[in-house]
């Protein structure tokens, strides 16, 4: 692809974090087109070498020099991705050397470690939020004891995906519950969630949007009717404001971005594993 900028995420491990911080320098950039590639478990001569064959190869396609955000902490493997001719970003070089300096120690380059099952009690515990997220979902369970946070909005407002998010990045067990039509109607809060008042999280979105999502559910229904979606957002909105419950809109704002916002505003206090 001509004119296209290459971008690689190359690690020694699951890439995530090679990823993670990759897109959020991408996002700074307007007007360009990115074509972003994930690399993962770059741990030997031969893999490296299968990189910088695919990394050529892009520059090769595009006549423009690619991207390389690396996590891979061996030096032999980071010297042979460099001879790609990319333009290299080592994403821990910058923090590496002050570390050094204040802990007065030499880093370990030791693979793999910022994914690897080192605590078992913090994976049990991602475990348990990401299974309590899938059985509380769309209002399937109601019993709200040991949640965490409940999420609230109309149906396709975001709920589940920020759920599950919540789970598998910070160990919350975050259940969501659908406004019905009946609920809506209502025009207060559902009995059943009255007593989790200070649990609850809302969620609403752009009518248009909402619209633009059902259809590709359930092409031409009513649930889709852009006149159906603008009256239960109105309607879940005005019950939010009744109701003082905290609300976000997702119509523009990432996941990672909701859940922040979530925890922020209800108080948790979690670092993301």
């Amino acid at each position: 692809m001509e004119g296209v900028r290459h971008v690689f995420y190359v690690s020694d491990g699951t890439g995530i974090t090679a990823e993670t911080i990759g897109h959020s320098l991408l996002t700074q950039f307007n007007g360009i087109e990115f074509a972003t590639r994930r690399i993962a478990f770059v741990d030997s001569l031969e893999k490296a070498e299968s990189a910088v064959a695919e990394i050529r190869a892009a520059e090769l396609a595009s006549g423009l020099r690619p991207v390389v955000v690396n996590t891979v902490v061996d030096p032999d493997l980071n010297a042979l991705l460099a001879a790609s001719g990319a333009l290299m970003l080592d994403a821990f070089e910058p923090f590496i050397s002050p570390l050094e300096r204040e802990l007065g120690q030499k880093r370990q380059s030791r693979v793999g470690r910022a994914h690897g099952l080192v605590d078992f009690a913090a994976y049990e515990q991602r475990i348990n939020a990401t299974n309590y997220a899938l059985t509380h979902d769309d209002g399937m369970d109601v019993h709200y004891d040991d949640a965490d946070v409940i999420l609230v909005g109309v149906s396709r407002s975001g709920k589940t995906p920020t759920c599950l998010y919540l789970a598998l990045h910070y160990g919350v067990k975050a259940a969501n519950y659908p406004l019905t039509i009946e609920d809506l109607e209502g025009r207060e809060l559902p009995r059943r969630l009255r007593k989790h008042r200070s649990k609850l999280f809302g969620l609403t979105i752009d009518p248009v949007r909402l619209q633009q999502i059902r259809q590709e559910r359930r092409p031409n229904s009513r649930y889709a009717n852009l006149e159906t979606c603008r009256a239960e957002v109105i309607a879940a909105e005005a019950m939010f404001r009744q109701e003082n419950i905290p609300v976000l809109s997702t119509t523009h704002t990432s996941i990672e971005e909701i859940s922040g916002k979530v925890l922020a505003q209800l108080g948790i206090h979690r670092h993301m594993f």
